[in-house]
């Protein structure tokens, strides 16, 4: 059964259903746009832990921990878990599902992670490899900080073009669309019913202009943006008329408006079914986020809180979602290498059934 697209796409016959979404989040994005529609957020960034990386991995446990409760499923019947996070050999993951006892994958695409995730996750439901996938990623402002830039007691300046990594974890149950599972011995299913469906997927390429700013990841990871969402066109055969929303991970406010002037010269005018959760999460103009949101946690939380229920809901039909991830380490960027940026399609459409 060939299911592929174009050059780098994937139409799923059988679109897997995302059945449940949960969200953590720190004090500050609980202060923002979208404060009220998160499942958790943390009086403190430190969710009790010594360290921020502890944080972190509580973040991702808590997210994993309500998304498997609000499918009323049991960790057992998971097949996979696909996940990845900011922090170097994916420490926040390892160390935040180790409890969790389900056989894992980690992965690493930046930010645009969860899109990584979800497209593995669906991928490998809809061939049949399980019935039920769990997707998770998570990111950490004091953690990145303390990785990538400056320890958060050295108070340094932040420029007009950086980002306020998000504090926050996302996870997604991800079930095979034609089964009729039972959850034990003569037992019924009680699995939460969905009305979302992942219906395809375009895998992005790694986009490299020679950017060396990492204060300035909008502009590094807007080529990858622009590359795959006019790849996703070409694959499925549309147009931006065709979704009701295009939402990119976290290219903020510099990183959006190169977007815009991308799409234009290839012959797309995206602006008016554009979205950037690096621009919903936050209220820039209060908050002091510069640029606005990103990190893993950005786009994963945004679209657990708020992408997802609008699908769910019928409000919006078809999304292409888009997390974006700048791949830079701290090796790379003190040997001044550039920073090639990448971006992971994911199309979520509202389906009248349900799995």
């Amino acid at each position: 059964m060939n299911q592929t697209s174009g050059k780098q796409s994937i139409f799923f016959e059988n679109a897997p259903f995302i059945v449940s979404a949960a969200s953590v989040v720190g004090s500050k994005e609980a202060e923002g746009p979208l404060g009220k529609l998160f499942d958790v957020a943390g009086e403190d960034n430190l969710f009790g832990a010594e360290t921020w990386e502890e944080a972190e991995s509580t973040m991702q446990k808590d997210a994993c921990v309500l998304a498997v409760g609000k499918a009323r499923i049991k960790d057992s019947q998971i097949r996979y878990l696909f996940g990845g996070d900011l922090l170097r050999q994916g420490i926040a993951t390892s160390m935040g599902a180790e409890s969790l006892h389900i056989p894992m994958f980690g992965l690493y695409g930046a930010c645009s992670t969860s899109g990584e995730a979800l497209a593995l996750a669906a991928m490998s439901a809809a061939a049949g490899y399980g019935e039920y996938m769990l997707a998770v990623t998570s990111s950490h402002f004091g953690s990145a900080e303390k990785e990538f830039r400056f320890p958060l007691g050295y108070a340094n300046q932040r420029p007009l073009s950086a980002q306020w990594t998000v504090t926050g974890s996302g996870a997604f149950i991800v079930h095979r669309a034609d089964t009729a599972e039972t959850t034990g011995a003569g037992e019924e299913n009680t699995a939460r019913m969905s009305h979302v469906r992942i219906t395809g997927v375009t895998v992005g390429k790694i986009v490299d202009y020679g950017l060396k700013d990492s204060q300035n990841m909008g502009a590094c990871m807007a080529p990858a943006a622009t590359d795959t969402i006019v790849q996703n066109f070409l694959d499925m055969g549309r147009s931006e008329e065709d979704y009701d929303r295009i939402i990119t991970g976290d290219l903020g406010l510099i990183g959006q408006s190169i977007l815009y002037d991308l799409a234009r010269g290839k012959g797309y005018d995206i602006r008016k079914r554009h979205l950037d959760c690096g621009l919903t999460v936050f209220d820039r103009e209060t908050q002091d986020t510069h640029a606005g949101g990103s990190g893993c946690g950005c786009a994963a939380v945004t679209l657990a809180s708020f992408i997802l229920p609008k699908v769910e809901k019928g409000e919006w039909k078809r999304v292409l979602f888009v997390p974006t991830g700048a791949l830079m380490s701290t090796v790379s960027y003190n040997e001044g290498a550039s920073v090639p940026g990448i971006a992971h399609g994911i199309v979520i459409e509202h389906c009248a059934g349900a799995a």
